[in-house]
Order: C-alpha cells, then sequence, then structure tokens
C-alpha cells in the first residue's frame, strides 16, 4: 500500500469514527425515558409497603364538593388490607384489597368517596395514604379533576353533580291522578 492510500483509508477510517461518535453520543447525553417511572395517565402512583397505588385521582365538580376516589391498589401481601385515605376537612374513605390482589376503582366497587377535596379540580389535592394495622402512611398529591373530559363524568358523585331548579308548572307524571 503506498503512502496516498494509506492517507486515504486514515481519513476515511476518522470520517466513520466521527459519524458512530454523533450517532451514539446522543443515547451517551441524554437519559433514556425508558429507564425512569413516571405515571402516563392523569393520575399518580405511589408505594406504601405492600400496596402498590397506581393511577390515582379524584373526580368532582368543586373545591368543596364530595370527590370519587378512582385508580388501583394492588396488595402483594398475604394478608387483606385496608387502605385508609384521608383529604381535606378530615375527609376520610377506606379501601378494602384482598391478600395477593387487587380492587380497581371504578364501576365495578362501591365508590371511595372524600367529602371534600379542598381544591379545585385542575389542581392537585394533597390526601394522606395509610395501611390500617400498620404506621405507614405517605402524603400524596393527586391530581383533581372534573367532568370536562367525558370519560369522567360517571364517577362524579351524585350530590356534586350539577341539579336543575325546579319550576313552579307541575309535569304531567306528577299532575295525574290515580
Amino acid at each position: 500500500m503506498n503512502r496516498g492510500q494509506r492517507g486515504k483509508l486514515a481519513m476515511a477510517t476518522a470520517a466513520l469514527a466521527i459519524g458512530l461518535l454523533s450517532v451514539t453520543g446522543c443515547g451517551y447525553i441524554n437519559p433514556q425515558q425508558t429507564s425512569e417511572q413516571y405515571s402516563a395517565s392523569d393520575g399518580t402512583r405511589e408505594n406504601l409497603g405492600p400496596l402498590e397505588i397506581r393511577n390515582f385521582m379524584i373526580v368532582s365538580a368543586g373545591e368543596n364538593k364530595p370527590g370519587r376516589v378512582i385508580g388501583a391498589v394492588y396488595n402483594s401481601s398475604s394478608n387483606d388490607v385496608k387502605l385508609t385515605i384521608s383529604g381535606a376537612a378530615g375527609s376520610q374513605t377506606q379501601v378494602s384489597v384482598k391478600k395477593n390482589s387487587y380492587t380497581l376503582l371504578n364501576d365495578s366497587t362501591d365508590p371511595a368517596i372524600l367529602s371534600s377535596t379542598g381544591t379545585l379540580p385542575g389542581s392537585l389535592a394533597q390526601v394522606t395514604i395509610s395501611e390500617d394495622g400498620t404506621n405507614q402512611t405517605a402524603k400524596v398529591k393527586v391530581p383533581v379533576q372534573d367532568a370536562t373530559l367525558s370519560e369522567y363524568k360517571k364517577y362524579l358523585p351524585e350530590s356534586s353533580e350539577p341539579t336543575v331548579s325546579e319550576s313552579a308548572t307541575p309535569t304531567p307524571s306528577s299532575s295525574a291522578s290515580h
């Protein structure tokens, strides 16, 4: 190999090395999103001992209105547990979770209602969660949603839905006599 060919080979090798460094350098400098855990939903997540709380949020019509807690609670322990959720103004609700199982706080369970959210929809409400029978507690900021998104409308507590004022004119069904 003559001197000219060696120079061309060295330049081609250098160009290839610079190209490879520029392609792989992005992964070196920037963190990979898949290595970070986050809530890819409207709700929040928290771990409390054997309990894993996922997609936790409150659906409410207003600041001083009742709010329904929705999400999922997973119990990896060999005992049934009760999760207590304490919110604003002394409001509190409990969720039972069977051992090595989960409870979905949705249409398939009794509603977990807090008597007051303590914050406006679109904000974060601070709640305290605790596992009954242990001293484990955590303060969690939970998003408060309203019925702006139609998928949350069915979760509004009945007493917080807007009421229609009654008119003085009787309806046909109420004026009919039997």
